[in-house]
């Protein structure tokens, strides 16, 4: 029964429309107004480094992302620090966070809403504007760190959906 959730829970983004995920968003990071170009699903891992925090405790600090951009089972692409999000025809994007909600449970990391704030090269992300982290599943660090600049490496899954503004109506 459990694997059932988590399969229906898996596929659930691809199989409503990009309206219908949009409505079932919280406001903090939906995309009002920006027209839906792909969804895809990300799986591998968030880093952590063992850092001191501002009294002097040593915590997990958020590092980088890495992950493998999949659709239908095929990498298309790769996220990694920055954040940026890199397609197999060479267009890459960088964002950065706009907007935050909390994940489904507290093991998993918070759905995001990130603006674009650079581009390079032509292809599927040219002219995305806005990137949606979705349905997330694990990537919290938890536990004690052992040393300063220990590194810590935590699985996590999440769909990233990318939007670009809606074009405004020609008068021709």
């Amino acid at each position: 029964m459990r694997l059932l959730q988590l399969l229906r829970l898996a596929v659930a983004p691809f199989c409503l429309p990009p309206a219908a995920q949009a409505s079932e968003l919280p406001d903090a990071i939906a995309a009002a107004g920006e027209s839906h170009v792909v969804t895809v699903h990300a799986e591998d891992a968030q880093i952590y480094e063992c850092k001191s925090d501002a009294s002097g405790k040593l915590a997990w600090s958020f590092r980088e992302p890495i992950a493998s951009l999949l659709v239908n089972g095929k990498t298309v692409g790769r996220h990694y620090a920055g954040p940026n999000w890199e397609w197999q025809d060479g267009s890459v994007i960088t964002a950065r966070v706009a907007g935050r909600a909390p994940g489904a449970t507290a093991a998993d990391i918070p759905l995001l809403k990130l603006t674009v704030t650079a581009r390079r090269g032509a292809g599927m992300l040219e002219g995305v504007t806005t990137v949606q982290r979705l349905a997330t599943r694990g990537g919290v660090a938890e536990g004690a760190c052992p040393a300063a600049g220990s590194l810590l490496s935590v699985p996590y899954a999440a769909d990233y959906a990318f939007h670009r503004k809606a074009r405004a109506a020609s008068n021709d």
